[in-house]
């Protein structure tokens, strides 16, 4: 299923069987389940009305773990994928080259192509050529389109464009008609490949928890799978290694780098009683710790669910040609037969004139136009967007970005450059550059990301490091070494000050530079407070000005942040925006929720798998550059170049594109009123008919075009 209009079409087929109290089909998880008060088996009857609409179905069963994931290996290999069952065929896609909607659309393609190629050669044949073509694709489409009528869903998609295809053909362009199916099972096919991908991301996030936990028991360490972790289990977490299930620190004293869950933009000290996160990455000491939550209750197994709910209670935009068409095909049939009909009938009229005219009518309302009038607009908006670095997924997403109201954007990645910097180096004892230098050779080798901004900051100013001796790291505090014969030492205020007193006019220092969201690292040397050095993520260049475009738009911003609230606060407060902060994923979800469950369409704009349920709970889901995967898959668009301008530079092309389609759906409609009333007059026949079709569908294809000259403002 590529869409919620896929899993309406099926809800409604396996509805009409006998016996069927209720269906729940989910786009997302791919999965349906049916009540029913049934005596007799339903399956084969479920089977047979699925599989006519074109959709391949199978039991599942998730209770036969080792068969799924041994049949989901032979489907990887390149066996049977008819002896998979469901539940592998969710987990592990078949080859891509192998999927009917593909080689469908590869033959539709070549077709077209060898129908071109022929026409040219032999021109009084072209039209038998290109109406072979079309065939190809136009036949598997006109009988799904006959399966959806059968099963309830008259006016679907494929109704439409067999009608706009068989339209094409009546008036001759055979030509437009086959290049339209084809172009038809293009988008097909690329929203089969979003959904597939969307799909892998969310299962994509167990992988960050680890596949193996070293337990406790009996007095020694054994390493077991990290699912079958009980509630009250001792784990060992070695340095670097991911941390493998929710739990509370036993014993031992470590940074650990919560990005993933929280967004913090520095590693947190952890010592005992403090709780830690699965998935998070243990920094530089072992620490025991005591599960607290089961594989399936922990917080990375949240966000999977956090993300599928919120995916499935979304209402995506539903495709403007296919609600259109439940009354315009409809109503251009009926009114066709009553032009041809009624005058004859009720006055003596000619049947000849008005059965000639009701054939007018029918070209006239042939939906060709209106087919390309809305895909046109929105196929050249989104690789207008595309060139400059804005990717949105599908007309809905381009639609819907126009009429938000409010945008909660992540702090670190997403406002921020995500790393922190040196603001300020403070000398007491010795000079600036000294206590840089010092605290570089420190640094040096080390990969935390305060010691890279400590680095980077001395290779700006061209320091020349020295080498450090019998350099250690102490346990969350800092770090020491001697340097040209001094002991030297770079930690916290606090692991600083129980080794040599801080003067109150110190503390004053550091107080006012934590009140600005900064870090402070403290430099002791040969007992003396040498001096100190600040550190924090700043934001980027363009983040205030981005902001206040927005604003200018009446667009509401805000700060959702995983950070410490100081941190958070001092950075809202230099961007002019509003914070909430120490948020969970399940807090920036709840957030989001709240602020639609006021009526407002809501944005949300992150990089991290910790804005991922945010990401899916909102109306629009945006993804900075440079962000995870997952909130690339996750996210409804895209912004790759990590501006924050962007943001409002997408709202308006969102904008620019729905009155764009405005304007083709006033043309397309407008001629064809024109020449319904010009044709009724007896002014115009079927020639000009014709005309006011294909006059309509070049108007409006240029006007589209007209949107790949978009560029941003500012």
């Amino acid at each position: 299923m590529d869409c919620a209009g896929c899993a309406q079409k099926i809800d409604s087929a396996v509805r009409r069987i006998p016996g069927v109290e209720d269906v729940s089909v989910s786009v997302v998880s791919g999965t349906m389940t049916v009540d029913h008060g049934a005596q007799r088996e339903l399956e084969p009857e479920i089977t047979k009305q699925v599989t006519r609409l074109g959709y391949r179905i199978e039991p599942l069963d998730p209770g036969n773990r080792a068969a799924s994931a041994a049949a989901a290996e032979r489907v990887e290999s390149g066996g049977s994928a008819a002896d998979a069952p469901a539940s592998a065929k969710l987990e592990r896609s078949t080859a891509w080259w192998r999927r009917p909607a593909v080689q469908l659309t590869i033959a539709c393609g070549a077709a077209f192509a060898v129908a071109f190629g022929a026409g040219k050669a032999v021109p009084q044949y072209e039209n038998w050529f290109f109406g072979l073509a079309l065939l190809v694709g136009l036949v598997p489409i006109a009988r799904r389109a006959l399966a959806a009528a059968l099963a309830g869903t008259p006016f679907s998609i494929e109704m439409l464009m067999t009608i706009a295809a068989v339209g094409a053909v009546i008036i001759g362009a055979v030509e437009e008609a086959s290049a339209v199916i084809f172009l038809f099972l293009v988008g097909e096919l690329l929203e089969g490949v979003a959904a597939d991908r969307s799909r892998a991301s969310i299962r994509g996030l167990a992988d960050l928890v680890p596949k193996l936990a070293r337990v406790e028991r009996a007095g020694a360490v054994e390493e077991v799978p990290a699912e079958r972790l009980s509630v009250g289990d001792i784990i060992q977490v070695r340095p670097g290694d991911r941390i493998a299930a929710d739990g509370e620190v036993l014993s031992g004293t470590s940074s650990v780098n919560e990005a993933p869950v929280t967004g913090e933009s520095v590693p947190k000290t952890k010592a005992a009683g403090d709780p830690v996160f699965a998935g998070t990455v243990n920094g530089d000491a072992t620490l025991r710790i005591r599960v607290t939550a089961a594989a399936e209750d922990n917080t990375i197994a949240r966000v999977i669910k956090l993300v599928e709910e919120a995916q499935e209670s979304k209402a995506p935009t539903e495709r403007f040609i296919n609600r259109f068409s439940r009354y315009y095909t409809p109503g251009v049939v009926v009114l066709a037969a009553l032009v041809a009909t009624v005058p004859p009938l009720a006055v003596g009229a000619s049947w000849a004139e008005w059965v000639y005219k009701g054939l007018a009518i029918l070209l006239i309302g042939c939906p060709c136009a209106l087919v390309i009038s809305t895909p046109a607009a929105i196929a050249a908006a989104l690789a207008a967007g595309a060139r400059r670095g804005l990717l949105m997924k599908g007309g809905a997403v381009l639609e819907g970005a126009g009429s938000l109201q409010a945008i909660a954007f992540d702090k670190t990645g997403t406002l921020t450059e995500g790393k922190p910097k040196v603001t300020d180096v403070i000398g007491f004892d010795r000079n600036e550059r000294d206590v840089l230098r010092l605290a570089a050779a420190l640094e040096r080798g080390s990969n935390h990301p305060l010691a890279l901004s400590i680095l980077e900051r001395a290779a700006e100013e061209g320091i020349e490091i020295p080498d450090a001796e019998d350099t250690a790291a102490l346990g969350g505090k800092g770090v020491t070494g001697v340097i040209d014969g001094r002991s030297v030492l770079l930690g916290s205020p606090k692991a600083v000050g129980e080794r040599q007193p801080l003067s109150p006019e110190q503390l004053q220092k550091f107080a006012a530079l934590n009140e600005e969201g900064k870090t402070v690292s403290v430099l002791l040397a040969d007992g003396k407070i040498a001096g100190a050095i600040a550190m924090r993520d700043e934001p980027r260049p363009d983040a205030r000005a981005g902001l206040a475009r927005l604003k200018d738009e009446g667009i509401r911003t805000l700060m959702l942040t995983g950070d410490n609230r100081r941190t958070a606060e001092a950075i809202g407060r230099s961007l002019g925006i509003d914070v909430q902060a120490e948020l969970l994923p399940a807090d920036k979800s709840r957030v989001v929720n709240e602020l639609r469950a006021k009526g407002l369409k809501v944005g949300k704009v992150g990089d991290g798998i910790n804005d991922a349920p945010a990401l899916a709970a909102a109306d629009i889901g945006i993804a900075m550059g440079g962000g995870t995967d997952v909130a690339l898959e996750t996210a409804d668009a895209a912004i790759l170049h990590g501006r924050v301008g962007d943001v409002a530079a997408m709202v308006d092309l969102s904008r620019r594109a729905m009155a764009n389609i405005h304007q083709n759906i006033a043309i397309a409609i407008g001629l064809k009123v024109l020449f319904f009333v010009t044709t009724i007059a007896g002014i115009t026949g079927l020639w000009p008919a014709i005309l006011a079709d294909t006059g309509a569908t070049v108007l409006v294809t240029a006007n589209a075009m007209r949107l790949l000259a978009w560029k941003p403002r500012g």
